[in-house]
């Protein structure tokens, strides 16, 4: 694997653009099925890419926190099918729950009742598939950096990718803030655990979020930011036209694409919408009179991560097309899922990026040794060489 890709560094590393368009393939693909064999298999595949490429950075460990959302998900949609009931019919029941009586205004709603095998079948089916879609948004925030991704904005985005990316990477820092917290705690000999130990550390970590935000701001300022250049009235309106017209025309498309029907058009209106929210976008980055600093390219690696994700959705889609029947398995009668060969060799392509993408810089580790005190025999001494620039640290420990 290493001999394929480089380690990343700063000219080397993965434009974040092609992480999100790979996995926005990947989404696509699970958008296009409910058989809980493929999305599971697009899972590992999101998966094994995160775990072989992400770094040691706060916000690449946001991953574990999009799996725990999905299953989350899996599991309110699970609850809303057993008490508020399925449309679909079923006649393996489970279990039959007292059924509220609801007023005449409410009808077509029910709230007990039978609970079929089938109707929590197709629940576990659609709640895995929205869960497999949040899976693979997590995976792009946790490969793709946000300030990298902030640098290859346009222009007329610039302002609202700044308040994106200020909101992503709040939490990451925070929760980092309170790990670092709690072990100066432990080595201090203090609890940092219950309820108490929490408001102690509550307070540093407020402080430490308030600096930071000063800071931000600081720096923004001293950068320029929200300064804007004077433009004709004709192009702002032109700017304000095209990019809405765009959008809505990318939401029309999209819409097309993922439904069962509209394939037909959703595809031309998909790309004149980008088109004309293409133009607005770069209209509107006239205003902006802000400078890049070393911008990322776009360089063959990051190609192919991007042609990977967006030929697993292609091939998604040509085999939704093809074969219906083997994406979205019936859940009346009750049959067991099979796995169609050709989707699920289509999916594996998602796994390129695991072996083209540049692997993480690599984290220097202290490297322990062991020496005995002089003057407590049957104690060690375990010192840690520092990092480069750093203090050495010892800590004693039985032996």
């Amino acid at each position: 694997m290493s001999a394929l890709a480089p380690r990343a560094t700063r000219s080397t590393a993965l434009h974040a653009g092609a992480w999100w368009l790979w996995a926005l393939g990947l989404a696509t693909a699970a958008s296009r099925t409910t058989n809980p064999l493929l999305l599971g298999l697009l899972i590992a595949v999101a998966g094994y890419v995160v775990a072989a490429r992400r770094t040691d950075a706060p916000w690449a460990r946001s991953y574990g926190a999009f799996l725990k959302l999905g299953l989350l998900v899996i599991g309110i949609r699970l609850v809303f099918a057993f008490f508020l009931g399925s449309p679909i019919p079923g006649t393996h029941v489970l279990v039959t729950l007292p059924e509220v009586p609801l007023p005449e205004w409410a009808r077509g709603v029910r709230i007990g009742g039978r609970v079929t095998a089938e109707g929590m079948l197709f629940a576990f089916y659609d709640g895995l598939k929205l869960g497999t879609l949040l899976i693979c948004v997590g995976a792009a925030n946790a490969l793709a950096s946000p300030a990298r991704l902030l640098k290859s904005l346009p222009g007329a985005l610039y302002e609202a990718g700044v308040a994106v990316v200020v909101a992503m990477t709040f939490a990451p820092n925070l929760v980092a803030d309170v790990q670092r917290l709690r072990a100066a705690r432990r080595l201090r000999g203090r609890p940092d655990r219950g309820f108490k130990a929490l408001l102690q550390v509550g307070l540093p970590v407020l402080e430490g979020a308030l600096e930071r935000s000063v800071s931000l701001a600081a720096a923004m300022d001293a950068r320029g930011y929200g300064r804007t250049a004077q433009v004709p009235p004709a192009v702002r309106h032109t700017t304000t036209a095209l990019t809405l017209g765009g959008l809505l025309g990318v939401c029309a498309g999209t819409y097309g694409l993922l439904a069962d029907t509209g394939a037909a058009y959703g595809l031309p209106v998909l790309l004149a919408g980008l088109a004309a929210a293409l133009g607005g976008l770069w209209l509107g980055g006239r205003r902006s009179v802000r400078s890049r600093y070393r911008p990322d390219r776009w360089g063959v690696r990051a190609w192919l991560v991007s042609g990977s994700g967006v030929a697993v959705a292609a091939l998604m889609i040509w085999a939704n097309s093809a074969d219906p029947a083997a994406l979205h398995p019936p859940a009346v009668p009750l049959t067991a899922p099979v796995l169609p060969l050709w989707p699920a060799a289509g999916v594996l392509v998602g796994l390129l990026p695991a072996f083209v993408a540049p692997l993480p810089p690599r984290a220097e580790r202290p490297v322990e040794t062991v020496e005995p005190l002089e003057k407590e025999p049957g104690r060690v001494r375990t010192r840690k060489s520092p990092a480069p620039g750093a203090q050495p640290h010892t800590k004693e420990s039985p032996q």
